[in-house]
């Protein structure tokens, strides 16, 4: 039977649209933490509700990747996008390293108290300030990437150790101004850690690797490609001090021979590359 004119036009005004559902307790929550974070930044075109919906969102995400939008993120488009966050535990800009300096990142680190995972790998425009920042704003830090961050200095990672005594991993990976007092200094500041890469650095002697063998008893990883001066010396007492080691790299640390590799380190995994140079990584996973 077919309805009368009056009788459809108040079943039409009576259907809830998705706009009608509560914004923060239903699709914040429930909904846009579902979608991909460029499928949100095109729902803001389609009008000024759902620009205010998506932007309420934005405020409220803990989880912020830019490489999510596709291979590039406009400058303004990431201030934007952070503007008013205050609840972030997950902040990655390495996918903005071309262009992100202290200007764009501070004010969001500054405003980002509830910060646990940051990685700035690769954002070589940024300063000692930028991890300073972090230091003095994110003390519930867990997890942070520095990879080929060169930049990053003595001070400003004892900085670091000061006031992130949670931090779980770390990676200084090319971070080739550290030498072995500041290595020494973040072990016995952090002995939680966890995982560690000092990775592609000549600075680092056994000196460094076994006072964090010493002081991180909880050590899983631990990453020393390319540290040239670490010795056997320094692979015995990780196998003296670190049961828990599961990960060790040692490729292209030609000081550094199978017999120092015996059965205290049989559960981890070591890469050894022979000195000569031409044979295959040694896989002693066992």
């Amino acid at each position: 039977m077919d309805q009368k004119p009056e009788e459809r036009t108040q079943s039409q005004s009576q259907r809830c649209q998705l706009l009608d559902l509560p914004w923060e307790d239903v699709l914040v929550t429930h909904v846009f933490c579902y979608l991909p974070l460029r499928h949100l930044v095109s729902l803001q075109c389609v009008s000024k509700s759902f620009r205010s919906l998506v932007q309420v969102y934005l405020a409220n995400c803990r989880k912020f990747d830019p490489a999510q939008t596709g291979p590039h993120i406009p400058k303004e488009a990431f201030c934007s996008m952070l503007r008013h966050n205050q609840v972030l535990h997950h902040l990655c800009v390495s996918n903005c390293s071309d262009w992100i300096t202290d200007k764009e990142l501070l004010p969001v680190i500054g405003q980002s108290q509830h910060l646990l995972r940051v990685d700035m790998r690769g954002c070589v425009q940024l300063s000692r300030h930028a991890l300073v920042a972090v230091s003095l704003s994110c003390p519930r830090l867990q997890h942070l990437s520095l990879a080929h961050c060169e930049w990053v200095d003595s001070l400003a990672l004892r900085s670091l150790a000061d006031h992130c005594s949670d931090l779980r991993s770390l990676d200084v990976t090319a971070c080739r101004q550290l030498k072995d007092e500041a290595v020494c200094y973040l072990a016995g500041k952090c002995p939680a850690l966890r995982s560690l890469s000092v990775a592609v650095n000549a600075n680092i002697t056994d000196t460094a690797v076994e006072e964090v063998a010493k002081k991180c008893r909880e050590l899983e990883r631990l990453d020393l490609t390319g540290c040239l001066r670490v010795r056997n010396e320094a692979i015995r007492t990780l196998a003296e001090y670190c049961p828990k080691l599961q990960s060790l790299k040692v490729n292209h640390c030609h000081n550094v021979t199978e017999s120092s590799l015996g059965p205290p380190l049989q559960r981890a995994l070591v890469l050894l590359q022979d000195v000569v140079g031409f044979a295959p990584f040694i896989n002693l996973q066992i």
